[in-house]
């Protein structure tokens, strides 16, 4: 019974880490990468479509995100989702292909994009925190109905706790090597 609570637990707390990977995917770091643009929906013949499905997205160079798009007609669709979008440049339409030119980041950016990386590390951190709650109150109610004993309740909520430490640390991990990766000039 309690090694399928910490089996559990292990396994939603990965998917916290995992989400959290997902969200530091979304985050700009000296290099450009297409993720920056994979939360943009386009107007596609009045459905709201990922900019992905219309056209091939592809990071040209350290500082360009170039948008090919499938069909001419979608161009001008293309340019206003980026605009409304407001991820901090301006779409450059030619005619065949929308890009965008991010300049370097200051310092001062970087800095914002680690606050923003320390407040999705929070959260992370708050989900594991849950987790822990749920599976402790899991351990409780064993007891409770005296499907294990007093003694093994203290060992089942040591464990949760032992996990809970590890993830915690695995989240730490994670946050520092995104902050060195997007300190890094």
């Amino acid at each position: 019974m309690l090694n399928a609570i910490y089996e559990d637990t292990k396994e939603h707390m990965h998917k916290s880490i995992d989400a959290l990977k997902r969200d530091f995917s979304t985050l700009r770091t000296g290099k450009v990468t297409t993720n920056i643009v994979d939360h943009i929906k386009v107007n596609y013949y009045g459905t709201p479509t990922a900019l992905n499905q219309v056209g091939n997205v592809i990071a040209t160079d350290a500082t360009t995100i170039a948008i090919t798009p499938w069909e001419k007609n979608m161009l001008g669709p293309i340019e206003k989702a980026i605009q409304e979008a407001n991820i901090g440049v301006n779409p450059n339409n030619d005619g065949n292909v929308v890009k965008l030119f991010f300049p370097a980041m200051t310092s001062d950016q970087r800095q914002e994009v680690v606050k923003q990386a320390k407040a999705m590390t929070e959260k992370a951190k708050v989900a594991v925190r849950n987790i822990r709650k749920d599976s402790n109150d899991e351990v409780k109610a064993l007891e409770k109905e005296k499907s294990i004993s007093e003694d093994d309740m203290k060992k089942g909520l040591d464990m949760v706790q032992k996990i809970t430490d590890e993830y915690t640390a695995k989240i730490d991990e994670t946050f520092k090597a995104k902050e060195a990766d997007i300190l890094k000039v």
